[in-house]
């Protein structure tokens, strides 16, 4: 069988510097970037991670959001350990386990109004899957077939299978797959920096995305519309886009007035990220389909959720009887007690005022990137942070996307001991670049602080050597 040449596809606005291939010679590993052999990762404590050498990396970003518990808690490892001695694995087309439900119970009493369920998956792409899924059998179950397509935003991220592919909206990552993808319609994102315009105020930004919202559904026809599928606060892609005033509760009363479906995406902005369990809760609005992982289980174990409205659920329970859906690992009874384990402990050390506290100490942090003559714009809420880089400053110009300033700002912090998560394509998919940072929630200021200084002189550095 002949493999098509892979120099093909376009290069990665995501990629790091090609190394020597000869740093391949020694794995098997089938790793995201195929010429660049990452370091070896043998132990954590923290908000620290060692490699093979002994050098140690302050984790500013979490992986990517994840870690909210620093790595090797206590208090999580135990839980693993007890639940494994008890059970480590039944299928769910066989049995539940008490953890799981326990799991469950805990995360609707504490979910937005209305919610009823849980539905346990692996992580965040396949728990957007599982919503799109979802929201279409709702409507066949109370008889609207004609209802087949979704809404969604450019920039925005919502996973690698291919509906969460599908509803996103990053170009590059779309690109080589869209043959082979379902059809969306995609808005504008919630994106002031550069698309508000200076004549507005925030709360008319926000009526006019709502009014584009609404103009979409009606072109579609609203009778064919399932859902509108967004990030409440964006991740990875366009570097922490925090709402504007008044958006999401305008974008919930256009979606109320044509019976359109509100699922919000939380996988990297939930789960205390920003400072409240669920970012939901600080726009005042309740999704009917609301997708969790990351923060969920702090990276101790594979696991995401949908929670879903009880009218949803209803639905299927007065019609089919089951959601015809479903994975090997649904529920895995030791990923159900990592996750249970690390929400208890948010709980118990009352994290959610420390973050809400840490955030406003990261902000005064993030302040000595005020008057950085290529720093744009700074956003972020809680402990979720993006700073957009820029070229100049005036005009907003980006980079250059072939320089690859945020592969630069990767290795400048590596080399610094220092983990940040920065990206290409910030702009439109190929253009501009951002450093996402997402610190534990058991970070100390003095932790933050380090952080700061580590980053302010990798941007430096990355940018010279432009």
């Amino acid at each position: 069988m002949s493999v098509p040449s892979a120099n093909k596809l376009k290069s990665s606005p995501y990629t790091s510097p090609v190394t020597p291939p000869s740093a391949m010679q020694n794995t098997h590993v089938f790793h995201r970037h195929l010429l660049n052999t990452p370091p070896v990762a043998v132990s954590g404590r923290g908000v620290w991670l060692t490699d093979a050498q002994g050098r140690q990396y302050l984790d500013a970003s979490g992986g990517a959001a994840v870690s909210c518990l620093g790595h090797g808690h206590p208090d999580v490892l135990a839980a693993m350990h007890a639940q494994i001695d008890r059970l480590a694995f039944a299928h769910t087309s066989f049995f539940t386990t008490e953890v799981a439900e326990e799991l469950a119970a805990k995360l609707v009493a504490r979910a937005p109004a209305g919610i009823s369920h849980a539905y346990f998956v692996s992580g965040g792409s396949e728990g957007v899957e599982a919503a799109l899924k979802m929201a279409r059998q709702y409507f066949l179950e109370i008889g609207q077939p004609q209802r087949t397509r979704f809404i969604a935003r450019r920039q925005s991220y919502h996973g690698n299978t291919l509906g969460a592919l599908a509803v996103g909206g990053n170009a590059w990552r779309r690109e080589p797959f869209a043959p082979i993808l379902m059809p969306v319609t995609h808005v504008s994102p919630c994106y002031p920096y550069r698309e508000q315009a200076a004549t507005e105020s925030a709360e008319q930004y926000s009526a006019r995305l709502a009014q584009e919202l609404e103009a979409t559904i009606q072109s579609l026809g609203p009778e064919s519309v399932i859902a509108f599928v967004a990030e409440t606060v964006g991740g990875a892609t366009a570097g922490v886009l925090t709402p504007t005033r008044g958006y999401f509760r305008a974008v919930r009363e256009v979606c109320n007035r044509y019976g359109v479906l509100l699922v919000l995406d939380e996988v990297m902005c939930g789960m205390g990220r920003t400072g409240a369990l669920h970012a939901c809760e600080q726009e005042g609005v309740t999704p009917d389909l609301l997708v969790i992982a990351k923060g969920l289980g702090g990276g101790y174990q594979p696991i995401g959720a949908v929670l879903a409205q009880r009218a949803i659920v209803d639905a299927m329970s007065s019609g089919s009887g089951f959601f015809q859906h479903g994975h090997t690992y649904l529920g895995h009874a030791v990923a159900c007690a990592a996750a249970l384990a690390v929400q208890r402990i948010i709980e118990r050390d009352a994290l959610l005022p420390r973050v809400q506290q840490l955030g406003a100490h990261m902000k005064t942090v993030l302040d000595r990137f005020d008057d950085h003559p290529h720093v744009g714009d700074i956003r972020g809420r809680g402990l979720f942070w993006g700073i957009e880089l820029v070229r100049d400053r005036r005009t907003k110009a980006p980079f250059d996307p072939s320089l690859k300033l945020h592969a630069r700002i990767k290795r400048e912090a590596m080399a610094r001991g220092l983990m940040v998560y920065p990206m290409g394509g910030t702009v439109d998919g190929r253009v501009g670049d951002h450093v996402l940072l997402a610190p534990p929630f058991i970070a100390t200021e003095s932790e933050l602080d380090l952080v700061g200084q580590r980053l302010h002189a990798a941007v430096d550095a990355a940018v010279s050597s432009c």
